[in-house]
């Protein structure tokens, strides 16, 4: 009988209850960098899904997510960790979840069958041409995740397809289809293995690179995070340090006259005499802190000729 690569029952794992434990986990881990193997071979495809949902997110488009048992589980960490991390409007995050809201807890297991359900889940949302659909599935194949792809694409929303078997409806209806060509699981059809470590890979990547052309990030730091709670409240001192290059006194000074925010905190520790002007050279330059750097300079420079980036910090 023919199964899918991520169905397939391989035989170097055919004794694996037999073994030492330190031989199994040498196979799982093993298994696991072939997974980001496969990754890091789809990433041509990932880069164009991920500028393309940047662009329609910079225009104020939603992203949605879609998934059925723990590939919707991982697309729910990804997404819920979007809106802390890079301070994106939870309003443009989407999860649609196969068995809705009680599958964080406990996945039904004929959930993941009922395409009708993602049809009307997708038709509810009213999608746009301005939205974006990422659709993980590691068959390719799950009705729930395929329809909710089939219904975002009629409606004019730009697709993602991330699978690990080729040939998938999945893939052949996508926009952009990203095979994660992912070896057989070490226990066959346990997808939450090989499949969901690639698939973690993925989105990680994926979500990055669209923070990253959203501005919301800036010589690797979080320049868009949410400082809610005292770990992040230091950490975003440590991001205006790093950023501006000044002093700690100098960022926490900045960090004040912010009320937290830290973008343009960064632009007052480098010498924007006030929070409006700030807030000014960040909108004029899309929310991109190394643009609105560069024009703070460069205001400086026309102001006086002789002046360094900073002089207004000590004026």
């Amino acid at each position: 009988m023919s199964f899918p690569r991520t169905e397939e029952a391989s035989d170097q794992y055919r004794d694996l209850d037999t073994l030492p434990g330190v031989d199994v986990l040498s196979l799982i881990a093993v298994a696991q960098r072939e997974a980001i193997d496969a990754v890091a071979d789809a990433v041509p495809d990932l880069v164009g899904a991920a500028e393309a949902i940047a662009r329609r997110m910079r225009g104020g488009g939603r992203l949605v997510y879609a998934g059925a048992g723990s590939s919707g589980l991982l697309a729910q960490v990804d997404a819920l960790e979007l809106p802390g991390t890079y301070g994106i409007d939870p309003r443009q995050i989407v999860v649609l979840l196969a068995g809705g809201r009680e599958a964080l807890f406990d996945i039904p297991s004929g959930a993941e069958d009922d395409g009708d359900a993602a049809a009307r889940e997708v038709v509810a949302l009213g999608l746009t041409t301005a939205d974006c659909l990422v659709a993980i599935s590691a068959s390719g194949s799950t009705p729930y995740v395929v329809s909710a792809l089939r219904q975002a694409r009629n409606a004019g929303a730009l697709t993602v397809g991330i699978a690990s078997n080729p040939g998938t409806a999945l893939l052949e209806h996508a926009d952009h289809p990203v095979l994660l060509e992912t070896p057989p699981e070490v226990i066959a059809g346990s997808t939450r293995i090989n499949a969901g470590t690639a698939q973690k890979c993925a989105l990680n990547m994926l979500s990055t690179l669209v923070a990253i052309r959203l501005g919301h990030a800036f010589r690797g730091l979080m320049v868009n995070m949410k400082a809610d709670n005292e770990k992040l409240r230091r950490r975003a001192v440590a991001v205006v340090i790093g950023a501006a290059g000044v002093s700690e006194a100098t960022a926490r000074e900045a960090l004040e006259r912010s009320h937290g925010s830290v973008k343009p905190a960064i632009l007052l520790a480098a010498g924007a005499r006030s929070l409006e002007e700030a807030v000014a050279f960040l909108k004029s330059r899309g929310g991109d802190v190394r643009d609105a750097l560069a024009s703070l300079a460069a205001d400086d420079s026309k102001a006086d000729p002789t002046a360094v980036t900073n002089h207004r910090r000590t004026s």
